[in-house]
């Protein structure tokens, strides 16, 4: 049977990889510096942290790695991971590689940089040992009441029943839900026409930063109350809202003019990558993040 090591078992992707049935001839072997109290009894769970300089005594031999964490954590890992036996590596960068690259704030070009950096890390690191390995580049991800994307607009909506936009909102936007990556993973990880590929992984519908404004609205059920403001009244508004709103940036407003979106053709035809549509619930009963 084979041994898959996860990496960021706990993170939003990972939960749900974990949870889901691993490949009829695999077993999960998962890593995490806090594993959760309970999970799937089949999975056995290390506690160790990818910078741990004694990482290649605490990992067990392993035909594959799949990569959940911070594609920027990798470097310093890819020894002891490598070092494991595994001939197959799947990890999950983001777009933001692209899309962060020119931005006009320093820390979101750093972010790219960073994603850049553990992206050619990893290639080099797997090209010289003759490891297969794939890097999947997902668009905004979301998972209701968890992320730190929809779900941060969601309890900013649900707080304030209005949600300020920077223009009219009208850039293209692919949310993608954190399983259907899960499952994209196992699927990239088994697929022989994957190995040494770069795939974006969108969302399964496109639509406008403005619209998917409204489902969120409409799926925590409020009416849609967007407040369309000239760039420079909005960049006004969010300086003074900063304190309220910790993480936002300039950015991000010009950004909701602009198309952010790529092409699941490559993926769907390599592994049959297909996503859900945009439609968001949220348990009215849980807090949603803000």
């Amino acid at each position: 049977m084979r041994r898959i090591l996860v990496l960021g078992a706990t993170s939003l992707i990972g939960r749900r990889l974990i949870a889901a049935p691993a490949p009829a001839d695999a077993g999960f072997v998962a890593l995490s510096r806090r594993p959760p109290r309970e999970g799937p009894l089949e999975t056995t769970w290390i506690v160790a942290d990818l910078g741990d300089p004694h990482l290649a005594r605490l990992l067990p031999p392993a035909d594959a790695v799949l990569s959940l964490s911070p594609v920027w954590l990798l470097p310093q890992a890819l020894p002891a991971l490598l070092a494991t036996g595994a001939r197959r590596l799947v990890a999950v960068s983001s777009t933001s590689r692209v899309t962060k690259a020119q931005s006009t704030v320093a820390e979101e070009r750093a972010v790219a940089a960073r994603l850049a950096a553990g992206e050619e890390a990893v290639v080099a690191a797997c090209s010289a040992a003759d490891v297969a390995w794939t890097l999947l580049r997902p668009t905004l991800i979301y998972a209701e009441g968890e992320d730190r994307n929809i779900s941060r607009l969601a309890g900013l909506i649900a707080r304030f029943g209005v949600l300020p936009l920077a223009g009219r909102g009208e850039g293209l936007r692919q949310p993608v839900h954190a399983a259907d990556l899960a499952r994209a993973v196992l699927q990239a990880l088994d697929a022989p026409a994957a190995s040494n590929r770069t795939y974006a992984l969108p969302g399964g519908e496109t639509l406008s930063y403005r619209d998917m404004a409204v489902r969120i609205f409409e799926a925590l059920g409020r009416p849609p109350r967007l407040l369309s403001l000239p760039p420079p009244l909005w960049r006004l508004g969010l300086a003074l809202a900063s304190p309220v709103l910790p993480g936002a940036t300039a950015a991000m407003g010009a950004r909701m003019s602009e198309d952010l979106t790529f092409d699941a053709g490559p993926a769907t035809r390599d592994f049959g990558y297909a996503a859900r549509p945009f439609e968001p619930v949220f348990d009215p009963a849980a807090p949603v993040r803000r």
